[in-house]
């Protein structure tokens, strides 16, 4: 009788601790997410694991209680989802466009009836079209091209990288490494593009207002973003320390890595001007999906900032 008293409490603590354990839906081709990462394998004293996806997945799978994505992706989900909430910035990165000098380009005016590679609907595809405008050209001035990321040389057919050094494009705009990875493909050739005042990608943690307000996963969640602080400070005091797990988790040459990393902030913060920019970029987002613009006081309720103020307390 003992024994199966025993075997009843173990199955049941067993069953308690996997009912809590966190399930987080990252970009897993991402440098951005990799903070997530150090900080299960260091920090978090609970169960968690990190599955490929990104905000749609917590709409698709109701065993997901965190995802992590680039700002576009949170506005196109807030649209049809009222009860996705942003609650932490994870990274920020600043894009690059990368051109090719024999296509005739030494500057971004260059660019008008060009091909630019990038990935359609996305981050990318909106610093693109943000950062031309900034030089006069439109969106009907040049042609997108969609093509695909590369984590490590030599990438191969259908990869921006590729597209690029085998003419299919005449400039690539993108998150890292495939931008670098472009780079390195046309050698002395390539001319690089960049404006930080512009645009710099807000990849932000999210959840939904029911997994917050359950006390059991925001308990989690909180004690989640605590480890995260602290893998976000080693990111940004102590980079070299994790540099070769981060290479290794993406299958990535840790030379090309060291090289983007100074354009990748990771600061552990919800930054503060979260609202203006998604504000600003709702009006690209909405363009895009054939959906009105979203009000400024409805976005209000995108960003929750009191879960990552109660993982500040102690």
């Amino acid at each position: 009788m003992n024994k199966l008293f025993l075997v009843l409490g173990l199955a049941l603590i067993l069953s308690n601790f996997l009912v809590s354990a966190l399930k987080i839906a990252s970009a897993l081709n991402t440098i951005e997410y990799t903070p997530e990462l150090v900080a299960i394998q260091d920090d978090y004293k609970g169960s968690a694991q990190i599955v490929n996806g990104g905000v749609a997945s917590l709409f698709s799978d109701s065993s997901i209680d965190l995802a992590s994505n680039a700002e576009t992706q949170a506005l196109r989900q807030y649209s049809s989802h009222k009860n996705l909430r942003i609650i932490y910035t994870v990274a920020e990165v600043f894009y690059r466009i990368v051109a090719n000098k024999k296509s005739g380009i030494s500057s971004p005016k260059d660019l008008k009836g060009k091909k630019i590679g990038t990935i359609p609907s996305t981050s990318a595809a909106y610093f693109v079209q943000k950062y031309l405008a900034t030089v006069g050209l439109k969106e009907s001035d040049y042609t997108v091209v969609p093509g695909s990321v590369c984590m490590s040389a030599p990438c191969g057919s259908g990869t921006l990288p590729y597209m690029l050094a085998h003419g299919s494009v005449d400039a690539v705009g993108m998150w890292e490494p495939t931008g670098e990875l472009a780079s390195e493909a046309l050698g002395s050739d390539a001319v690089i593009f960049q404006n930080q005042s512009v645009y710099r990608e807000i990849f932000n943690l999210h959840s939904t207002a029911e997994k917050l307000s359950d006390p059991t996963t925001r308990q989690n969640i909180v004690a989640f973003l605590r480890a995260l602080n602290q893998a976000e400070k080693v990111f940004d005091s102590n980079p070299e320390s994790v540099w070769s797990r981060v290479a290794s988790a993406l299958s990535m040459n840790a030379t090309v890595l060291q090289s983007v990393w100074p354009i990748h902030s990771f600061k552990g913060t919800l930054v503060p001007d979260l609202l203006d920019v998604l504000v600003a970029e709702d009006q690209w987002v909405a363009k895009v999906d054939n959906r009105n613009a979203i009000s400024k006081a409805d976005l209000t309720n995108l960003i929750d900032s009191s879960v990552f103020n109660e993982s500040l307390s102690t």
